[in-house]
């Protein structure tokens, strides 16, 4: 029998920082003068009230470490539970939302998957667009904490190879979880200053260098503006690549050089593959557009560069319509978007290092097959890639995509169209931000969709988050019974 207050204790003290969280955008409204300031005192005071309240329920079962099924079930919990305290003040605000629409927009923001369910942006009480930004820079910190802490422990997908490179190699960093966790919350926060000051030095007002700093930082993409990022240009958008393919390397590589290995980002295989697709792409995509569009060359490059590493990272920033580039552009979109970024970082979707993984068991089955009496072990970082790796990542792939593919039949089943139903898919489970098409290409939003779609986005853009293997686990008999 599972004993839920561990769990009900940590989730409980979670809600309740929400809660404090909630003063920051409450201040902002009270100094803005709309009288929205309410709203968030009102929704602070349900979420700290009852996140204390289920603290002191499950305090008596509060202990160290927890058992596999109780962080499976935490980790999972955790996503639903913060969303749903997150949807309040969208509905008592001035959006005046729906419940699914505000806890869309919440597990949007939560998931950083930037997917937005609002217009009219630019008018809106800044308080509920920073809360927006908020949502999106305390869910970016927060997988990076679970993907470097929890998922190597739990082996989903390949990720325990990263348990060592976590706490034992390259450098032998601080050998425990929550003094690792402490520095990287502190290089995010440090990233996001940075981005910030940088934000302000080209132009940007204060507030809006603050919202999209935390929204570039999590690799989020939520903007104060329907435009997105086309509000901006120029200088903006070479910072906010800078800064989003920074925040798409692996943290414990910027924790590693912090405590001295001052070359550990430079050694990893994984951060040489994300530079190396990012320069083949911005150069096809430039070439692409200097053929098709009287461009001129610092301007194809600019909106290569930007377009590229805002979908590649899985942010999801806009600075133009790239739907009018041509079939071969949206094409090339679509598919980087289910490559995503580096293990440990703020990106989502696949992770560069299983297609490495991948590549280099299909690199060994060739020379198997070539020559079938020698001995060729594939490895990854300079080390040999156990079964059991392999195995995951393989189980990864195989669940990732038949995944997409049953999420986009049952979107096409509500009365979806054949684009918006794959794209829609691919946004959720990759937690890219935008789809394609007309409804919620880069120049739409999620508006439209009937209730039932976004349910199952809603649904797709948490499993897409937790790893997917994380969240199915739980709805296996075994695991019940362990």
């Amino acid at each position: 029998m599972i004993d839920f207050r561990p769990i009900g204790y940590v989730i409980g003290n979670l809600v309740a920082m929400l809660g404090i969280t909630m003063v920051l955008p409450f201040l902002v409204d009270l100094a803005e003068g709309r009288g929205q300031a309410w709203v968030f005192a009102q929704s602070g005071a349900i979420t700290f009230i009852f996140g204390i309240l289920l603290a002191l329920a499950c305090s008596n079962g509060a202990r160290e470490g927890l058992t596999i099924q109780q962080t499976f079930l935490l980790t999972t919990g955790v996503w639903v539970a913060l969303p749903l305290f997150g949807a309040l003040p969208f509905v008592f605000g001035a959006t005046h939302a729906s419940f699914v629409d505000a806890f869309f927009e919440s597990v949007s923001g939560m998931t950083t998957t930037g997917s937005t369910v609002f217009s009219g942006l630019d008018t809106l009480p800044k308080g509920l667009l920073l809360w927006r930004g908020l949502l999106q820079w305390l869910g970016g910190i927060g997988i990076i904490v679970v993907a470097m802490v929890f998922l190597p422990q739990l082996r989903v997908g390949g990720m325990q190879i990263f348990r060592a490179e976590a706490f034992d190699t390259m450098g032998k960093i601080l050998p425990q979880a929550t003094a690792i966790s402490f520095q990287i919350s502190v290089i995010y926060v440090g990233i996001t200053m940075a981005c910030a000051m940088a934000y302000l030095g080209v132009g940007m007002n204060t507030f809006d260098a603050t919202v999209h700093a935390l929204t570039t930082v999590s690799t989020g993409g939520f903007s104060n503006y329907d435009a997105s990022f086309a509000m901006f240009s120029g200088n903006a958008e070479y910072i906010a690549s800078f800064f989003m393919i920074l925040a798409a390397l692996p943290f414990v590589r910027y924790v590693q050089m912090v405590n001295g290995n001052s070359f550990a980002i430079f050694r990893d295989s994984q951060v040489h593959a994300f530079f190396i697709l990012i320069f083949v792409l911005i150069v096809v995509t430039t070439f692409s557009l200097l053929s098709q569009f009287p461009h001129h060359w610092e301007q194809a490059m600019r909106e290569a560069l930007f377009n590229i590493v805002s979908i590649l990272s899985g942010t999801g920033y806009a600075s133009v319509d790239y739907m009018k580039w041509g079939g071969f552009l949206i094409g090339l979109f679509f598919f980087i978007g289910l490559i995503g970024g580096c293990a440990g970082s703020t990106a989502c979707s696949v992770k560069i290092f299983r297609y490495q993984i991948m590549i280099e068991s299909i690199r060994v089955q060739l020379k198997k097959i070539r020559s079938p009496h020698g001995v060729f072990i594939p490895h990854f970082q300079g080390k040999a890639i156990s079964d059991s790796v392999m195995n995951a990542v393989m189980a990864f792939f195989v669940i990732f995509f038949v995944s997409l593919g049953v999420l986009a039949i049952l979107l096409g089943l509500t009365g979806l169209d054949f684009i918006t139903a794959v794209s829609g898919a691919a946004t959720a489970i990759a937690n890219i931000g935008p789809g394609l098409g007309d409804e919620i290409g880069p120049a739409g939003n999620f508006s439209g969709l009937n209730d039932t779609a976004k349910w199952l986005l809603i649904v797709g853009m948490l499993v897409g988050r937790l790893e997917i293997l994380a969240v199915f686990t739980l709805f296996t008999v075994r695991f019940w019974r362990a």
